[in-house]
């Protein structure tokens, strides 16, 4: 299973000591919290292109988010802001600037 290191400074640990009872189980709750959000939107867009195109949607929320990543209908936000980039330079140029 991949894994996530994060470094901490001794005051930045001091700071999440204070407002946790574990440091660690706040982090692990707060990116697992926010893997959920993200798969549940995933999970909604795949199966509104689904739909849409009369495709069968995958049987599982792990097959379902597998499928949108593989067939490029949801993309990574590294992808994204790199089209994003690429788009905005491309309008750039295109004004002559």
């Amino acid at each position: 299973m991949p894994s996530i290191t994060v470094e901490l400074t001794d005051t930045q640990l001091k700071g999440l000591e204070y407002a946790a009872m574990s440091p660690q189980d706040w982090a692990d709750n707060a990116l697992t919290n926010r893997a959920r959000i993200a798969n549940d939107e995933i999970v909604q867009i795949v199966m509104n292109y689904c739909l849409d195109n009369d495709i069968q949607v995958p049987a599982t929320r792990e097959a379902i988010v597998a499928y949108g990543f593989d067939n490029d209908i949801v993309k990574t936000a590294a992808v994204r802001q790199a089209e994003a980039e690429a788009a905005q330079a491309a309008m750039m140029e295109a004004q002559g600037a």
